[in-house]
């Protein structure tokens, strides 16, 4: 059977209920993952105030001239602060060519780090680079941390998820994933018409790079498409408090292709009928600590890939897109 939209998903009895309840809630992630890679969720517990928060707050900022925006850039380019349109191209990470995305963003690192050897060392300097805010919007430095933290939190309940629905102790990932070097991203995709070379995209064909990636979107035409099994794009309807979940590359080495990391793009609207005032998407990338080692996984054996360190591999990915996620 094709596939037309992706499975939605309630993680209300996996909050509320017994094991049973959660295992049942498990199996229906392993199938969406099998199958295509992505799921929406409701039940997730994450309130609409923090949502609508940091929705608000995004837009304020990327409506700021250029010049105030601009402020907020990390001097050395790398994964915080403000970057404008035209330094990425997504689709390089996958090595296929792509002219530059027609997007603005700003990335967040983790924001609760402590003065241990894991943060401050060499090894984790690498990784934990201070986040750069804005004086204004004044409510977005804490409409964003606040939202990261509940995210942190939801990806430790996917984790224990994915462990049931592959048949892991429960707990299994929880040191793996809890002091995660993942980011978050406030994507900004302005009106149509900026296109300046052909096959040019709001956001490029690509994978994601790590574990989850957890995606609050505005209810509007256009946006996000992936990739069904017979090579058609599948349009994802997207809305502030229903999440949109994928796996990225280093789930699926983990599962050994159990799991589906899966070509997803944004779009303008395909009809001339409809217009795009713009859309805002924040995206929670969970990566797995950064000196976790991702490997097969047990009884998913034979292995199909080399051991591989998640910073290690998430370095690689950012130096194809023309981000720098290392000092």
């Amino acid at each position: 059977m094709t596939l037309k939209k992706i499975p939605l998903i309630d993680l209300s009895p996996a909050y509320k209920g017994t094991l049973k309840q959660r295992q049942s809630v498990a199996r229906q992630i392993d199938a969406a993952c099998s199958e295509i890679g992505f799921f929406a969720i409701t039940g997730h517990g994450v309130t609409s105030t923090v949502v609508e928060r940091l929705h608000v707050a995004g837009r304020r900022f990327f409506e700021l001239p250029l010049e105030e925006k601009l402020a907020t850039r990390h001097p050395s380019g790398m994964n915080r602060g403000f970057h404008q349109i035209g330094g990425e191209s997504l689709a390089n990470a996958n090595d296929s060519a792509a002219p530059p995305d027609i997007k603005e963003f700003f990335h967040v690192g983790p924001v609760n780090t402590t003065r241990e050897a894991y943060f401050i060392s060499a090894q984790g300097q690498r990784h934990f680079t201070a986040n750069i805010w804005p004086a204004v919007p004044h409510e977005f430095e804490r409409a964003a941390t606040d939202y990261y933290v509940v995210m942190s939190e939801l990806i430790l309940f996917l984790m224990r998820l994915v462990s049931l629905a592959l048949e892991l102790d429960e707990t299994y990932f929880d040191d793996k994933v809890d002091r995660s070097i993942g980011a978050m991203r406030l994507n900004y995709y302005p009106p149509a018409g900026l296109e300046e070379a052909v096959g040019q995209l709001p956001a490029s064909a690509h994978t994601d790079y790590g574990g989850f990636t957890i995606l609050s979107g505005d209810d509007s035409p256009g946006g996000l498409q992936v990739r069904g099994r017979n090579e058609q794009w599948i349009d994802v309807k997207t809305e502030p408090m229903v999440f949109v979940v994928n796996i990225g590359d280093l789930l699926m080495r983990w599962t050994n292709d159990r799991w589906l990391s899966n070509l997803h793009r944004v779009v303008y609207p395909n009809s001339p009928n409809l217009s795009s005032d713009g859309r805002l998407s924040i995206a929670f990338f969970n990566q797995p600590n950064y000196d976790t080692v991702i490997e097969c996984l047990p009884s998913l054996g034979p292995a199909k890939y080399p051991p591989v360190l998640s910073g290690d591999y998430r370095d690689m990915k950012y130096s194809k897109t023309g981000l720098k996620g290392a000092t």
